[in-house]
């Protein structure tokens, strides 16, 4: 997977922000993995951009996955009096620490480009120095639910805000090919608000719909897992979002493998 092969196009994994729905991105990698599917970068945009850093930082896909499914999540969110956002994220940056090994970009296995939003200048942010686990936490900030990050004179919130599905950055960095992984507009959404956050989450999405008619037909491969169903909030349905990724990765193999072979390198 990570070998550079020659005589095939350059590749760029795009992982959408979702969420929860976000950890159908480990189904998809393992799928990529077990199917000898190369690609030489990934670009996240929030839970893209988590589950593609831990990959990234040498991560097994699988036991992640397993360690996912079995993990009580609630213990990930320190809840405090809101300042900036209900919660503080000291506990999560630790967890990103953990399971970035404290690596930093250059020191990852192959390029990742992780996406922010600058709450000062609403532009979108590339991240691609510096701590990995202090991208990640940027580019998860929910905004009025994580308190952003200050960085480099910027105040930064989450990826979706700005750029929830960056396939244009992939083509920027020089992508021939482009396979792309969104989990929030499949067939089959379903909407439901019982608090807060489902208004921050639901508000979110409803703002990257028009841009995600804009860049989805830029890519060359579209995975959707069908994932839309379930809530930002269902960590505890893993098992079932990791599954989902899997089934919809394995339905675009081929697709992919003619892609790759039938590039024209001239």
């Amino acid at each position: 997977m990570r070998e550079k092969q020659l005589n095939r196009p350059r590749i760029g994994l795009v992982l959408g922000a979702g969420s929860a729905r976000g950890l159908a991105h480990i189904g998809v990698l393992q799928v990529l993995n077990e199917n000898n599917i190369p690609f030489d970068f990934i670009v996240g945009s929030s839970m893209g951009a988590m589950i593609g850093g831990i990959y990234a930082a040498g991560a097994d896909i699988n036991m992640l996955d397993r360690m996912i499914e079995h993990m009580d999540t609630s213990l990930l969110f320190d809840i405090h009096v809101p300042r900036m956002g209900f919660i503080g994220g000291k506990k999560i940056a630790s967890f990103l620490s953990l399971m970035t090994k404290k690596k930093t970009f250059s020191e990852l296995d192959f390029p990742l480009l992780a996406m922010a939003t600058d709450l000062l200048t609403g532009q979108r942010v590339i991240m691609e120095e510096g701590l990995v686990a202090d991208a990640i936490r940027a580019s998860i900030s929910i905004p009025g639910v994580f308190s952003p990050v200050k960085r480099d004179g910027m105040i930064l919130v989450d990826g979706a805000v700005s750029d929830r599905l960056p396939i244009e950055v992939a083509r920027s960095r020089g992508a021939d090919l482009v396979i792309a992984v969104d989990v929030t507009f499949s067939q089959g959404k379903q909407i439901s608000i019982n608090n807060a956050l489902d208004v921050i989450l639901t508000s979110l999405d409803i703002m990257g719909k028009q841009q995600f008619d804009l860049v989805y037909p830029q890519s060359d491969i579209l995975i959707q897992p069908r994932v839309s169903a379930y809530s930002p909030r269902s960590f505890e349905k893993s098992r079932e979002i990791v599954d989902l990724g899997r089934e919809a990765a394995k339905a675009k193999i081929e697709d992919i493998r003619d892609k790759i072979s039938n590039f024209n390198l001239s």
